[in-house]
């Protein structure tokens, strides 16, 4: 019996520590990393009182950052969450020339120094650039948009455009696992019962999606809207138009106001948590349903 008990113990014997210490170094490194330096942005923000606060995070400038970051970063998730989906599906379920170049690519944004990203695409979208002089006046795609052509950077939808760059890699990497490990042969018997493409898409292949689909997008969102270096370049940061968030927070803390770049940094990480956490909560109500 003795050596039963002991033979159990020592199959149950863990490479890690036990609970406690465990879960202390996870608390502590937790803390040290993420909690204290939120906590300090609340506190820093708050240090001058409420009205300093109020004043700093709501003036027209930055509520126009605002609108722009967050709504560019919401486009432009969705914008993927589309064609990174089709993307991923070209990749898993087709073969064709050049799908292993293709799926390298997509990690590109990924590697590639965020202001390298900035500079390329400005200078492929500028008045002057190879695409954005299709664009322009006297271009040969300007007709489309009157006489006097589209302008792409150094506008809105400048920024739009990179980081919808930026983020198709999260949409795309997500969902790949997901879609090849999907058995098929649900797709082939919803064919045999009389679905049609779009109701077996709805119905069998969109709900297995669904929860990679909306981590994908969170994550997505979350990188688009912190991001600075591919967008400081092709945005022009013009007032009021093409500012984003994170360059007024650089622009606070370049004129030495540590309140104000706190004030906005604290905005930022409230909206952004309250949106992360509603996709969070949709993608559990999705997995619970799924598994029913």
């Amino acid at each position: 019996m003795n050596q039963f008990m002991a033979s159990f113990s020592l199959g149950r014997r863990r490479v890690l520590p036990g609970f406690a210490p465990t879960l202390g170094f996870t608390l502590f490194y937790l803390s040290l990393i993420v909690l204290i330096p939120l906590a300090a942005v609340f506190l820093k923000s708050s240090g001058h009182g409420f009205d300093a606060f109020w004043a700093a995070a709501t003036s027209p400038r930055v509520v126009a950052s605002y609108k722009l970051s967050f709504g560019a970063s919401l486009i432009a998730a969705l914008i993927n969450l589309v064609f990174g989906l089709m993307l991923a599906w070209c990749i898993v379920r087709y073969e064709f020339p050049g799908k292993k170049l293709v799926d390298a690519l997509i990690d590109l944004p990924f590697a590639l120094p965020t202001a390298v990203a900035g500079i390329a695409l400005t200078a492929l979208y500028a008045p002057n650039g190879w695409v954005g002089s299709l664009f322009a006046p006297g271009g040969a795609l300007a007709f489309l948009f009157g006489p006097e052509g589209l302008k792409i950077a150094f506008t809105p939808l400048g920024v739009l455009l990179a980081l919808i760059f930026i983020g198709l890699p999260f949409i795309v990497r997500t969902v790949q696992p997901v879609l090849e490990d999907m058995e098929t042969e649900l797709e082939e018997a919803a064919a045999s019962l009389g679905a049609q493409r779009w109701t077996t898409f709805r119905y069998v292949v969109l709900p297995t999606l669904l929860p990679a689909l909306l981590t994908g997008f969170a994550l997505a969102f979350a990188r688009a809207v912190g991001e600075y270096g591919s967008v400081i370049f092709i945005a022009g940061n013009i007032p009021m138009v093409s500012e984003i968030t994170p360059l007024m927070i650089i622009s606070k803390l370049e004129q030495y106001d540590y309140v104000g770049a706190t004030a906005i940094a604290a905005v930022m990480l409230i909206v952004s948590f309250v949106l992360l956490l509603i996709i969070n909560g949709l993608q559990a109500w999705t997995s619970k349903r799924g598994a029913r």
